[in-house]
């Protein structure tokens, strides 16, 4: 599979733009929805947070291994980790449904 780019959003007005983040896949599936489906906002997982999950948990890197296949510090993939964990957490106690967003994505001309 062929590495790809994702762009990050700022999450407030200050500050500098994050740089984009080497992905090696884009996920194929885009949601998970609870049964019973319940009328609650979804969860919105970034490409970011799921290749950081994907890196730390399944690959068992550190983060200082996958912050350098991401291109980006082993704290920010701490932190990208952190994030996903507490969205999914949410999501399984809540029930509700969990998206992933790749809209960003860009695949690289490598």
């Amino acid at each position: 599979m062929c590495p790809c780019w994702c762009k990050r959003r700022r999450k407030g007005i200050a500050g500098r733009i994050p740089k984009p983040i080497i992905t090696s896949s884009i996920p194929i599936i885009e949601s998970f929805k609870p049964f019973p489906a319940k009328n609650i906002d979804p969860i919105y997982l970034d490409l970011a947070e799921v290749e950081a999950l994907k890196l730390i948990e399944l690959e068992k890197l550190s983060c200082q291994e996958a912050g350098a296949r991401m291109n980006v510090s082993r704290n920010t993939v701490w932190r990208l980790v952190e994030e996903a964990r507490e969205k999914l957490t949410r999501a399984i106690v809540e029930g509700r449904e969990i998206v992933i967003l790749k809209e960003e994505s860009l695949y690289s001309e490598q």
